[in-house]
């Protein structure tokens, strides 16, 4: 088969409707007929048709895609030729299905067929992989000539790999359907002919107009909203979601087709721009359209051009890729996927404004019903001078006098928290368009911070007012130093939200323990709350903790200095400057101690009690840290990081208050003996038993176990054999995790080989003890969780123990087990944890500290564990904290001589092992 000649893919003027510069259907047409001249067989000039077709759509999507990535970022100009692409193919298969398979040279006025593109190809906006919407239109019912046309016409087009889409209708049906199917009815408002009869089309979108349309604008736009309200459910109901869907997420791609259908509905209008001419939209309001528009277009584009099929979800992955292909670069400070979904949300934020405005002014229009329900229950307040009510909407009376004094923006906001009311669109236009008020002079204003400081502390929801004050620009706009922080997105699976809407978050976490949301899930935060702490301190640095993310510095260093600048500038006294400050530098500590390191020893204790100094400072930081966990999205608080809190802000609470002699070690350990001595006693044991089990244990084991497990530890010590394996399961729901313990005769690597054992059992491992009893076992206790964070269900407990029993006995074995479980999943490859190894000889006075930040796996655990004793490392204890994807695992360590590791030569050989151990497995995984 002779090459296509290049006429036919080429710069020229469109000559058909259809045509365009890459496809030419005036050029294409007549090669095509030549090509098929003489053939009669309708197989064969179906095969030669596909057969140029598709090496036509191949030439001009090369080009396409080779226009795409000459401007990534903007893709109007991509999805409008990619459909006038697909119009080219459909107006070529209609021509060899009338002239050359079924040439008919008369036709009556029932075999008239008009072929339509509908739904987004209707829109002439089509991404690489979208389907090909069509419509054969009839006058009347369809004849057989017609209908033989359209079976050519498919199976060419199916031939061609298109994914099609197709009804066959007459007028009077597209009338009946569209009536009662509201998907039918909205694919039919964007119908456009392709070819064929034309008058049958315009006789089709005149009775569109004047039979259906006309007549139910109420209805269609309720049905969209309900749609659009559903649609945003479904996909999870945030606009900040970690891994948004393009086309169906909150502040997609249809939400911005929504407003145009109901716009095109109810205006008949064919372009977006044309609102602004109806007073709709501003010309700065159509531009933010526009540039959405664009944004979103490009990023599905990418999206299907990496996939080679329809994918609409920014996965991990694809956020790294779709990155690279539009241009962002790495910094020192921050990945370029970062700055990618910055750019994405910020976006988002501004389809969400635009839907605001839309809506207001179909309800001013009285197009649309006002939601006036939640007003009819509540005590209409007074407004104050200035404002009003505006069909249940927050208005400004006099423009002009609204201007003259910029703290009349702040007010605006704190007068819809304190009457509850939303604020309408034209205010918030009014608003957006002069943030240039806001300046130095308003940013120093002592009234400026008092309405500030009262829309945080006053009203009771002052995530209301921050998140409508952030998507304005407000905020960002009075405080300079958080508008980097603004729709950043953090690429890593830990954190739910960008970094502002996290902020938010958190300080709606803390507006809900002051209005006592939470007595029983937070009773220590409740009660700090009701004690008389400093709100504004406290309420300030929970907003501002976060402010110095995103660049080159340590965030929690940066935003120290940033958040005691704006405290200053506030007119906070320095007292209240000084906490603002050490709360934001110290926000991860309480964290970081309590879910990485072993709470029970005592130098951990003191250090963190140094550290904090005063019980003021604890109590903040512990609501604080309460704040930012539950802040960070759905799942992440649970009674396991609870109870560790709670427990860390007892024991230095009373460090605090009755001096440092409170932490010693005979104290607790006589302590410890006398409750295990009591509970035993309940349970029956006599008093020899009990002194046996006393004495069975080294001074260590005392203080880092609960008083229950110790007592489970007596049960399955007595009477053990030597060679018996015990193991104890059960869940443990003040921690939301499953205690896992054990004891058996005592050899190098058990802690390793019981790791393997658990994790095999799909189980994550959030802390662990080891002890050796001075007749030689081991007793190991385990608190594990299921994949969701959950302790496993009582159900599977038989089977793990009895699963977990062989592994142990070496009928399975762990290392072969894990081939084929240690691979990560593909959306998570793309995260990117350098592997960090400190060993820490301060913060225990008995203890070597190992601390292994890394990348996390289900078979890291065993790994790193199995390498320490095979260099003859007794772990005594493992914290485990789970960020995402990232792991911290922190062991508490002795060598074989049960000294601390000293020498830098055997650290720095074993740091080099454990490196080799995460590498290898990294490999495996891979593999």
């Amino acid at each position: 088969m002779a090459d296509l000649p290049d006429a036919t893919v080429r710069q020229s003027a469109p000559a058909l409707p259809g045509a365009h510069p890459i496809f030419d259907p005036a050029g294409f047409l007549p090669v095509l007929d030549q090509a098929l001249a003489g053939m009669t067989e309708r197989k064969d000039i179906r095969a030669r048709t596909v057969a140029l077709l598709s090496e036509a759509r191949t030439k001009a999507m090369a080009a396409i895609e080779a226009g795409l990535a000459s401007h990534p970022r903007a893709a109007r100009e991509t999805v409008r030729a990619i459909a006038s692409l697909t119009d080219g193919i459909v107006i070529a298969t209609h021509h060899v299905a009338t002239t050359h398979l079924h040439p008919q040279r008369s036709l009556s006025e029932a075999e008239r067929l008009a072929v339509l593109g509908v739904g987004g190809y209707g829109r002439a906006e089509m991404a690489p992989a979208s389907d090909v919407d069509l419509l054969f239109l009839t006058p009347w019912k369809i004849t057989a000539w017609a209908e033989s046309v359209v079976e050519s016409m498919l199976y060419i087009l199916w031939d061609l790999k298109l994914k099609i889409g197709h009804s066959i209708r007459s007028v009077d049906e597209c009338i009946r359907l569209g009536a009662g199917d509201m998907t039918i009815r909205t694919s039919l408002v964007e119908h456009r002919l392709v070819t064929g009869h034309a008058p049958l089309a315009e006789e089709l979108r005149e009775r569109l107009w004047v039979e259906l349309f006309s007549k139910t604008v109420p209805e269609f736009i309720e049905a969209k909203l309900e749609e659009r309200t559903a649609r945003h459910q479904r996909q999870g109901g945030q606009r900040y979601v970690l891994e948004p869907n393009v086309k169906e997420g909150k502040g997609g791609l249809r939400d911005l087709q929504t407003l145009y259908w109901i716009a095109k509905y109810i205006h008949r209008v064919d372009r977006a721009v044309e609102l602004v001419d109806l007073g709709v939209f501003t010309r700065e309001e159509h531009l933010a359209f526009w540039q959405a528009e664009d944004f979103l277009w490009a990023v599905r584009c990418h999206l299907h051009l990496i996939a080679g099929r329809p994918v609409d979800v920014l996965s991990f992955d694809m956020q790294v890729e779709v990155a690279r292909r539009m241009g962002y670069k790495d910094t020192s400070a921050r990945r370029g996927v970062e700055y990618f979904m910055q750019d994405y949300f910020r976006h988002a934020t501004h389809v969400g404004e635009l839907t605001r405005v839309f809506l207001t002014e179909l309800e001013a229009r009285h197009v649309r019903s006002a939601p006036f329900l939640g007003r009819l229950f509540r005590r209409r307040r007074k407004m104050r001078a200035g404002f009003a009510d505006n069909h249940g909407r927050l208005g400004i009376t006099d423009e002009a006098a609204f201007l003259k004094d910029p703290l009349n923006i702040l007010r605006l906001f704190e007068e819809a928290l304190r009457t509850g009311i939303l604020i309408h669109p034209d205010a918030m236009r009014l608003v957006a368009a002069n943030l240039d008020l806001i300046d130095d002079k308003v940013r120093a204003d002592p009234e400026a911070t008092r309405i500030f400081m009262d829309l945080l502390l006053k009203h009771g929801n002052p995530e209301r007012g921050l998140r409508r004050m952030n998507e304005l620009g407000v905020l960002a706009a009075f405080i300079p130093e958080f508008e980097p922080v603004v729709a950043m997105m953090q690429f890593n699976m830990y954190h739910h939200y960008t970094v502002d809407e996290h902020s938010i978050q958190c300080v709606a976490a803390l507006a809900e323990i002051e209005r006592g949301e939470h007595p029983e899930d937070l009773p220590l935060s409740s009660e700090i709350m009701e004690s008389g702490i400093n709100r504004r301190v406290l309420y300030l640095a929970v907003l501002l903790h976060d402010i110095g993310k995103g660049r080159r510095e340590d965030h929690s260093i940066l935003g120290a200095r940033l958040a005691r600048r704006i405290a200053a500038r506030f007119g906070f006294p320095q007292d209240d400057i000084d906490t603002v400050e050490w709360l934001v530098r110290n926000h991860l500590l309480m964290s970081d101690v309590a879910q990485k390191r072993d709470i029970a020893d005592p130098r951990t204790l003191r250090d963190f009690a140094k550290a904090v100094k005063t019980r003021k400072r604890l109590d903040m930081l512990l609501v604080l840290t309460v704040c930012d966990i539950r802040g960070v999205g759905p799942g992440t608080w649970n009674n396991w990081k609870a109870a560790l809190l709670r427990k860390l802000h007892q024991e230095t609470a009373a460090v605090l208050e009755n001096g440092l002699e409170d932490l010693n070690r005979d104290r607790r350990q006589s302590e410890a003996k006398r409750s295990l001595r009591h509970m035993l006693i309940a349970k029956g044991w006599d008093a020899r038993a009990i002194r046996s089990e006393l004495g069975r244990h080294y001074d260590n084991y005392w203080s880092g176990l609960p008083t229950e497990t110790q007592a489970t530890f007596a049960e399955l010590l007595s009477g053990i054999g030597p060679d018996e394996i015990r193991i104890d399961l059960r869940a443990d729901p003040d921690r939301d995790a499953t205690r896992a313990a054990f004891v058996l005769a005592d050899h190098p690597g058990i802690f390793s080989r019981l790791c393997g054992a658990l994790t095999l059992m799909g189980a994550n491992v959030v802390d662990a003890r080891t002890y050796t009893t001075r007749d030689g076992f081991a007793t190991a206790v385990f608190w594990v969780q299921d994949p969701d964070g959950s302790p496993f269900d009582e159900t599977r407990m038989p089977r793990l123990h009895q699963k977990i029993l062989r592994i142990l006995k070496g009928e399975i074995v762990a290392r072969e087990a894990f081939a084929t479980r240690d691979k990560p999943k593909k959306r998570t490859r793309e995260f990117k944890f350098p592997t960090h190894v400190t060993f820490d000889n301060e913060g225990s006075d008995i203890y070597t500290i190992i601390e292994v930040d890394t990348r996390d796996r289900p078979g890291l655990l065993y790994d790193l564990t199995r390498t320490l004793a095979a260099n003859h490392i007794q772990i005594v204890s493992a914290v485990i904290a789970t960020f995402g994807a990232q792991v911290v695992d922190s062991f508490y360590v002795k060598d074989m001589f049960g000294l601390k590791l000293h020498s830098d030569a055997k650290r720095d050989a074993l740091e080099k092992k454990l490196r080799a151990a995460i590498a290898d497995g990294a490999k495996r995984a891979e593999a």
